[in-house]
């Protein structure tokens, strides 16, 4: 036991490799051909979690600005790939965006509240800011991935209302609306139920986290609300930036809504 944390054995940790069995008979039983996927998806994340728990007793003991900031644009890089990757429709050129949206809304939010809530000793605390920035950045992914889905297929949807409103001289901006508000509000619906689910269905990540850890739960609360509201601050700044900054390509560079047989002519 140290600092409160029961320091779970490598023989228990294996041990409990056998609750993916649940899923993995259901797989078969049901012929959902998930099986592979299951024991690929088990085998990532022990291999994952436990390199980035090296990973990270190494730069807690070795921390500098520079490493960190390296460490952060790594975790930026894999988000974008995964984001990019959940999003159905084929958008060429969606990972710059997509890379903007989650770096300034995850490091942004970060920060303040490493600094101002936290106030972590140095300000490049990898112990506080590493931990923070993921947690915002997971959700973040999911959210944006979620918003940029929603928003071309609803003006894939939207098609021939589209063409219709280019035709009467409105700007893409103006076009694109409805679908802008329909991808922002469809991608700030899970973390907003979540926030209302929180303490009376569930008790989210980081209060578990320090109640395991023999935490005072009043303390606990307190940290997870302020990890709930970074977490709304962040999806919100990362959804709109993402979305603003790609329904664009739906869109020729003089304006006109693309037709599906050529939007690829414009993206060549």
């Amino acid at each position: 036991m140290s600092e409160g944390v029961v320091d779970i054995g490598y023989l228990e940790l294996f041990a409990a490799s056998a609750l993916m069995l649940v899923a993995g008979l259901v797989s078969w039983k049901l012929e959902l051909g998930q099986t592979r996927r299951i024991a690929v998806s088990s085998v990532r994340c022990f291999v994952q979690l436990l390199a980035a728990g090296f990973l990270l007793g190494y730069l807690f003991e070795y921390q500098t600005w520079q490493l960190v900031l390296v460490v952060l644009a790594a975790m930026v890089a894999a988000a974008t790939q995964i984001a990019t990757s959940r999003v159905k429709s084929r958008i060429p050129g969606l990972a710059p965006a997509v890379f903007a949206s989650l770096f300034v809304s995850s490091t942004a939010i970060g920060f303040i509240v490493v600094e101002g809530v936290v106030h972590a000793e140095p300000w490049y605390n990898a112990r506080q800011l590493v931990p923070i920035v993921g947690m915002i950045m997971g959700n973040a992914m999911a959210s944006v991935a979620v918003a940029i889905d929603r928003l071309f297929s609803d003006m894939d949807a939207r098609e021939p209302e589209m063409f219709s409103l280019i035709a009467l001289g409105a700007t893409p901006g103006e076009a694109a609306a409805p679908s802008l508000r329909a991808a922002i509000g469809a991608g700030m619906t899970p973390v907003l139920a979540n926030m209302s689910a929180a303490g009376i269905v569930t008790f989210p990540g980081m209060m578990t986290g320090q109640l395991l850890a023999g935490a005072d739960p009043l303390a606990a609360a307190k940290y997870q609300i302020v990890v709930m509201l970074m977490l709304s601050a962040a999806n919100t700044i990362a959804i709109v930036m993402a979305c603003y900054l790609t329904y664009r390509k739906r869109f020729a560079p003089d304006g006109y809504y693309l037709d599906r047989g050529i939007r690829e002519d414009y993206h060549l």
